[in-house]
C-alpha cells in the first residue's frame, strides 16, 4: 500500500473513532440531562419546608426529616468503620505488598467487591448480623441502624482501598528514596510523608464513597428496614431516604409521589455538593503545593 493510501486509511479510520466517540459522549450527556431534568422538574414543587421537618408518619401530608437523619447516622457509622480500615488497607497494599502475589490477590478481591451487587452485601449482613441479633433477643428481626451502617461500609470500602492504593502509588519513588536515604523510618516516611503528599486523593476518595452510600437502597431494606417515627438510636429500626422513595413510589398516591420526587433530588443535589466540595479540595490542595 502506498504512502497516499496508508494516509487516507489513517484519517479515515481516526475520523470514524473520533465520530464513534463523540456519539456515545453525546448519548451519555442525554441521558443524564433527561434524568436530572425529571428530577429537577418532578422534585422542586414538592421541595417546601416541611420536607424537612415533618416524618413519613404523617403520609402525603408528612416528610422526609426522619428518613434525613437517619441516612445521615448510617453514612456516619458506614464512615466511621470503612474509612480506617480502608486507608491501613490501600497503604499496606502500596508500601508492603505493592509486587507480592498476595497484594495481588488482595486487589483482585477488592476488585470483586468493588462490583459485587449491594443487594448480595446487604443480604450477608442480614445474615451475619440481623439475624443473630434477633436470636439474642427471643423476639422480632432485629433490624437495626448499625447493621444498616455495616452494610454501608462495606460497599464503601473498596471504593476507600482502591483509591488510596493507587493514589499512594502515584507519589514519585524518588521522595520515598529521599527520606530513607536519611534514615528515617518506613512506618513514618508513610505516616508523616506519603499519606500527607497523597491526602487530597484519599480525601476525595472517601467523599466518593459516601456519595456511592447516600443513594443506596437494597442493603438497607434486610438491615434498617425503615421507620416511619423519628430515631436514633442504631440499634432499632431506623428510617432513610432511599428506602423512603422506594416506598413511596410503590404506592398509588400523587402526593407520596411528589414527595419520592422531592427526596430524590434532595439526594442529587448532596451528591452534587460532594462532588463539588471535592473539586474544591482538590483546586486547593494543588494550589498549596505550587
Amino acid at each position: 500500500m502506498s504512502s497516499r493510501g496508508l494516509y487516507i486509511r489513517r484519517r479515515i479510520s481516526n475520523a470514524m473513532a473520533i465520530t464513534f466517540a463523540a456519539a456515545a459522549t453525546l448519548l451519555g450527556l442525554f441521558f443524564l440531562v433527561w434524568i436530572l431534568w425529571l428530577t429537577l422538574v418532578n422534585g422542586i414543587s414538592a421541595l417546601h419546608g416541611s420536607l424537612f421537618t415533618r416524618i413519613t408518619a404523617y403520609g402525603p401530608e408528612g416528610g422526609l426529616a426522619n428518613a434525613i437523619v437517619g441516612s445521615l447516622m448510617m453514612d456516619l457509622i458506614a464512615l466511621l468503620i470503612c474509612t480506617p480500615i480502608g486507608v491501613m488497607a490501600g497503604t499496606w497494599l502500596a508500601e508492603y505488598a505493592r509486587l507480592t502475589r498476595l497484594g495481588t490477590v488482595i486487589r483482585f478481591l477488592n476488585d470483586i467487591l468493588l462490583s459485587a451487587p449491594s443487594i448480595v452485601l446487604g443480604l450477608f449482613v442480614y445474615m451475619v448480623i440481623v439475624l443473630p441479633m434477633s436470636n439474642l433477643t427471643q423476639g422480632a428481626v432485629s433490624f437495626s441502624g448499625f447493621a444498616g451502617g455495616v452494610a454501608l461500609a462495606l460497599i464503601g470500602l473498596p471504593v476507600i482501598v482502591r483509591t488510596t492504593d493507587e493514589m499512594l502509588q502515584l507519589v514519585p519513588g524518588t521522595l520515598r528514596e529521599a527520606a530513607l536515604s536519611l534514615g528515617v523510618p518506613q512506618w513514618k516516611l508513610t505516616v508523616q510523608i506519603l499519606l500527607r503528599a497523597a491526602s487530597s486523593g484519599i480525601v476525595t476518595g472517601v467523599l466518593l464513597a459516601l456519595a456511592r452510600l447516600a443513594g443506596e437502597t437494597a442493603p438497607l431494606l434486610f438491615t434498617a428496614f425503615g421507620n416511619n417515627f423519628m430515631s436514633v438510636d442504631p440499634l432499632d429500626k431506623m428510617a432513610s431516604v432511599p428506602v423512603a422513595i422506594y416506598q413511596y413510589t410503590n404506592d398509588p398516591d400523587p402526593a407520596l409521589h411528589a414527595i419520592a420526587w422531592a427526596g430524590a433530588l434532595v439526594v442529587t443535589l448532596f451528591v452534587l455538593a460532594l462532588s463539588l466540595l471535592t473539586r474544591l479540595f482538590v483546586s486547593r490542595k494543588k494550589a498549596s503545593y505550587e
